[in-house]
């Protein structure tokens, strides 16, 4: 993994090359966790690239930006392409020579022979750019599930482009402003969707998007898609073998490393079907896991579990409420973006862990959006059946019914995850999920916000890039929309930016078997029952991983990695929520309700309601705001 940035053009900048490299190296300077092995920096004309480099192929020659052989084409690259190989041998029958065994050679080269058709034959997580000098034009691309980031702004005659936001924002001249709607997505979301970033200035490529910028022209475009589902082309244990076999492959071929190399190992059946695999192919196999000392949360004696029968050289370190508790705001406020998933806490951590022993770590990530292991999945079915039912019977019956639950601080609350199922089976379903996942549904959004003129809340508005992946569906049920909305927003926005930016501040790189093209093409093909049969989650995976996952882990329910928030807001976190979410500092920001955050302290910390999630969104992106200041319009 590495750090990228650069830019095209003149504008604000100066025109001393010593000066416009001093502002590159001031950009790369912010990457350095990115890339702590090495930097450099590549500029002609209006044309700049710079690189911050983790070594973990070709430590010697694989030094960046590259040229080619014939100093046509320069490039910037972040990622590994795992095709690279079989890619080079082809190129070499092409007649193209190498003069080093890396990879962004042979992607410098795979451009030069097939154009930006080049993006069909990569496999792998990437983020490059590529100053082509002939047609003096910026080709950018990001892989096909947004695994590695990619920000740019055009602002007073300057294109510019990096892995990430504080790098940008070295640059002069250029303004850097948040709006309230972005604000209010934000609390919908708990993170920024792309193609918008926190900044209104700023945009991210999309994934599987690539990039030209040739004169004043701008254009980006999509270069691949979702495959549709289609007719199972096989019986199911022959579909079950075959998808063994991609995942077997896809594993072996993120096992190459000149680095050493470890697997992240939760206790769930994702990773451990990706520890059992890499059991298959490396003569040593270190996991690594976190566990909590809040015995509801805690899944490490699965780990364990795992581990031991795997023979792993396995590593583990249990948490508590006081250690997250000082380091959330070091977390949140090295993320250029806000970002409210609990889970960054143990994910930071873990990488932690991870990089005392590794440098490349393989991870789980995918596995649930792709073969259904969410609740979510399952409640689009009930929803569906709810439809079925007279418009009363979820209101004035269910309702009812679903406050008088329980509460629990544990790591299932029945009250709130019922009413919150209630709220979202009746609305549109294009809606469904993400009121079933947001802490901010409607009402309680408009609650919040202080009002402003021009500040649209409403569904429509605030959940506007939810509907566009919704409705752009090629899937013909709801629930294949479903499974592509978590794919193409909930994944690339959510779960690889927070193990993007984890692992990066730790300078380790972590790769997703699960993602690889053949598997995933292969997936997004099978029947929809193949990966949900009635409520039974990750159908045909669960089949594969027989006689390779312990019963213990195979048969038992999904748990998300996530953190005792609940507790924590009454405890440990406490002095800190009553301080950035206090009366008197969100009146002088006039952006929230000051009398309605309190109504949400007061009824949490008496313990009259749940609102772990509001209010750890709100700190959330109040740590964010007093780091960055950001102007608010």
């Amino acid at each position: 993994m590495c750090g990228i940035a650069g830019f095209v053009g003149d504008g604000a900048l100066p025109d001393d090359p010593g000066q416009r490299r001093a502002l590159l190296a001031a950009m790369t300077g912010c990457l350095a966790h990115r890339g702590p092995d090495g930097e450099g920096f590549w500029q002609e004309g209006q044309a700049a690239l710079g690189h911050r480099r983790l070594s973990v192929i070709d430590l010697v020659a694989g030094a960046q930006p590259m040229l080619d052989a014939g100093g046509r084409a320069c490039v910037t690259f972040n990622g590994e392409i795992y095709n690279y190989r079989p890619l080079r041998a082809e190129l070499q029958a092409l007649g193209f020579a190498f003069a080093t065994n890396s990879d962004t050679e042979v992607l410098l080269n795979a451009y030069l022979a097939w154009g930006e058709d080049c993006l069909d034959r990569l496999e792998g997580m990437f983020a490059f750019a590529l100053w082509d000098r002939r047609t003096q034009t910026l080709f950018a691309a990001r892989d096909r599930y947004g695994k590695k980031p990619f920000f740019y702004t055009r602002q007073n005659g300057i294109f510019a482009f990096a892995s990430e936001l504080q790098a940008l924002r070295r640059l002069p001249l250029l303004r850097f402003s948040t709006e309230r709607a972005t604000l209010a997505r934000f609390l919908a979301f708990e993170c920024c969707p792309a193609p918008e970033s926190i900044y209104r200035e700023v945009r991210k490529l999309e994934p599987a998007h690539c990039l030209t910028l040739r004169g004043a022209e701008l254009r980006t475009r999509p270069y691949w898609r979702l495959p549709a589902p289609e007719q199972a082309d096989g019986t199911e244990p022959e579909l079950a073998m075959r998808l063994e076999e991609l995942l077997d492959a896809a594993v072996a071929r993120r096992l190459e490393s000149e680095v050493p190399l470890g697997v992240f190992l939760s206790g769930g059946l994702d990773s451990s079907l990706v520890a059992a695999l890499a059991a298959r192919h490396a003569s040593r196999v270190r996991t690594f896991s976190i566990g909590f000392t809040e015995a509801s949360y805690d899944e490490s004696r699965y780990a364990r579990l795992v581990a031991r029968r795997l023979g792993t050289e396995h590593h583990e370190r249990i948490l508590s409420a006081q250690e997250c508790g000082a380091l959330l705001p070091g977390i949140v406020e090295g993320f250029d973006e806000p970002m409210s998933d609990p889970s960054i806490v143990p994910t930071h951590l873990l990488c932690a862990l991870a990089r005392e022993h590794v440098t490349v770590a393989l991870g789980g990530d995918g596995g649930d959006e792709i073969f259904g292991g969410y609740e979510i999945f399952y409640a689009c079915k009930l929803a569906r059946l709810l439809d079925r039912l007279p418009a009363f019977i979820p209101s004035r019956l269910l309702g009812p019914i679903a406050r008088r639950l329980p509460q629990s601080s544990g790591y299932v609350n029945p009250r709130l995850a019922s009413l919150a199922f209630l709220d979202g089976a009746q609305a549109p379903p294009w809606q469904r999920v993400k009121r079933w996942l947001t802490p901010f549904p409607p009402a309680l959004l408009g609650e919040v916000m202080e009002p402003a003129p021009g500040l649209d809340l409403a569904p429509d508005a605030v959940l506007a890039p939810e509907r566009v992946l919704f409705e752009s569906s090629s899937a013909r049920t709801d629930l294949g929309r479903v499974f592509e909305t978590m794919a193409q927003g909930y994944l690339p926005d959510y779960i690889l930016v927070k193990v993007d930016r984890c692992s990066m501040q730790h300078s380790l790189e972590v790769r997703a078997p699960f993602l690889d093209r053949d598997l995933a093409e292969f997936a997004w093909r099978l029947p929809l029952d193949m990966k949900l049969r009635g409520l039974t989650g990750k159908y045909l995976l669960r089949k594969a991983a027989r006689g390779l996952v312990p019963p213990e882990v195979l048969n038992r329910p999904k748990r998300g990695f996530l953190i005792p928030v609940a507790q924590w807001l009454r405890g440990v976190l406490r002095p800190m929520a009553e301080e950035l979410l206090g009366r008197q500092r969100l009146r002088d920001q006039g952006l929230f309700r000051p009398e309605a955050v309190e109504r949400l302290m007061r009824e949490h910390m008496d313990g009259r309601a749940d609102h772990r999630r509001p209010l750890w969104t709100l700190l959330v992106l109040q740590l964010w705001l007093r780091k960055n200041a950001p102007e608010v319009v």
